[in-house]
């Protein structure tokens, strides 16, 4: 049993709480560690330190302070097998995935270390007479990041690496569910010579979320979890003054259309809704086969696939699905289940009752497959977040792009054709965020910039790339004139620069 504690100030500590909760192991339902729940003062605590380091580390130059960043990622990089480890013990995913995040967060740390050529600003020179005009980024001060389960080394490494480089102090509140990591990430910057409180991490809940929002110390606030708290995020962020990127749910659909190679979207389809559980933002919930031969063909397709999936804990190198992240959320998306059968929708394979031999505590839930979904239906307007797909037939390439635009999410869609006027035409024409052809989870790479549209982002700034530098500095615009001569004395007209 494990003591998981804050970092504040390059130090961990429990801080002035009393409140603890509960760490599981997904794979055996054992509490496998106790967590040290942030309350006002810890919080406070940890904005202060930030705040203390803030000058100095946006004084530094910015080539010295993307070579901490290149020494994290070497750090990361020789440590990669363990820090897998932690984040399969309790998020569960498989540890293949877990490496798969940790590289996918690397990408960004490696755009940061390019932060002097993004931070170098433009200048103009003889605007006017003897006139110049610059205009240069400069960071905000204390910034925090709130992130979700699914991602515990990803979703924060698509935050603080750009963040610190572009000069700001960070303050990350990871998910209370699987914590562990973050606290190993603070040991690893401070090893690579980032100064203490540059970096610092606080656990909790509400109140620790809460904390962050109302400090008017606190400048900026990245947010990525499910839509109803990116929106109370946002409002209550944007509230207190503060800059607020809060990206929230998905329901991202992939569309078949009846020219594609089918094998390939079965696979397709496979890997992307139920690889990590459907515990993805990214995960495609929703397949869209057009016309009634594309149907049955890709339900024929996808049936003994789903029955076959390989589940079991994340540290079994055969699984190819570990289990949910609690108890409680497996109920959740096996309720869905319930009501989606209710609701009429086919089941064609039934994920639920999933027990396996010396793993009967786990909190594992087969894969599960509908057909026939309308989108009527709860579980075709609401994330689920778990090993659900469903599919809902279309009669034609406009009747799918219409499913598509009509929800209210915009995360990611996909679509999957050799018709290149269609793909263009989907492109074109799609009300998403991020866009795959014939690529079933569209995440972009790290230098672009990630984010949904709709009720999936609530804020003007997508996550990392060109947006996240944006993101954490502010523009300044100077206009310069040097006087050579004797001053002519006061001129009250408006400056013309002629």
């Amino acid at each position: 049993m494990t003591s998981i504690q804050h970092f504040i100030g390059g130090a961990f500590t429990s801080g002035s709480g009393s409140e603890t909760l509960p760490v599981f192991n997904p794979a055996t339902g054992e509490q496998s560690g106790t967590l040290s729940i942030a309350d006002a003062a810890t919080v406070d605590q940890a904005v202060a330190s930030a705040l203390a380091a803030f000058p100095a580390w946006a004084a530094t130059p910015p080539h010295i302070r993307a070579r901490a960043l290149f020494r994290f990622r070497d750090l990361v990089e020789q440590n990669m097998d363990r820090l897998a480890g932690i984040i399969t013990a309790e998020h569960g995913k498989v540890l293949s995935d877990a490496k798969g995040e940790l590289t996918r967060g690397l990408e960004v740390v490696e755009f940061a270390c390019g932060i002097p050529q993004m931070l170098k600003g433009d200048y103009s020179e003889k605007v006017g007479r003897g006139v110049d005009a610059v205009s240069l980024r400069q960071p905000l001060g204390v910034v925090a990041g709130i992130t979700p389960f699914n991602f515990p080394a990803m979703v924060p490494m698509w935050m603080f690496p750009v963040a610190i480089a572009c000069g700001n102090s960070f303050v990350l509140k990871p998910s209370e569910r699987d914590p562990s990591l973050a606290g190993e990430i603070g040991l690893l910057l401070q090893k690579a010579g980032l100064p203490d409180g540059v970096f610092n991490v606080v656990h909790g809940g509400k109140a620790a979320v809460d904390a962050l929002l109302d400090d008017p110390r606190v400048d900026a606030i990245s947010f990525v979890g499910s839509t109803p708290i990116a929106e109370y995020v946002h409002h209550r962020g944007t509230a207190a003054g503060k800059r607020v990127q809060a990206l929230g749910g998905a329901k991202n659909h992939m569309i078949v259309m009846p020219d594609a190679d089918l094998d390939q979207a079965a696979d397709a389809l496979m890997g992307a809704a139920f690889g990590s559980a459907g515990e993805r933002c990214m995960a495609i919930s929703v397949a869209v086969p057009v016309g009634q031969e594309t149907a049955d063909a890709l339900i024929e397709r996808l049936t003994p696939r789903v029955r076959s999936l390989a589940i079991g804990p994340g540290t079994d190198p055969a699984a190819e699905m570990g289990p949910l992240i609690t108890a409680a959320h497996r109920d959740k998306v096996s309720g869905y289940i319930d009501a989606g059968v209710a609701e009429g929708a086919k089941l064609v394979v039934d994920g639920r009752g999933l027990s396996l031999q010396g793993y009967e505590q786990g909190f594992f839930l087969g894969g599960t497959l509908f057909d026939n979904v309308r989108p009527d239906m709860r579980i075709y307007r609401e994330e689920i977040f778990g090993p659900v797909l469903s599919v809902v037939r279309a009669g034609s390439f406009e009747e799918a792009l219409t499913l598509v635009n009509d929800h209210e999410f915009g995360n990611g869609t996909a679509i999957f054709t050799r018709d290149g006027d269609a793909a263009q035409s989907f492109l074109s024409r799609v009300q998403a965020g991020m866009v795959g052809v014939n690529v079933p989870i569209p995440v972009p790479m790290a230098f672009h910039s990630f984010g949904g549209w709709k009720r999936s982002l609530f804020g003007d700034h997508h996550i990392h790339g060109p947006e996240g530098v944006r993101f954490y500095t502010r523009l300044k615009t100077a206009t310069l004139r040097w006087p050579t001569g004797i001053r002519a004395g006061a001129d009250f007209i408006m400056p013309t620069l002629s």
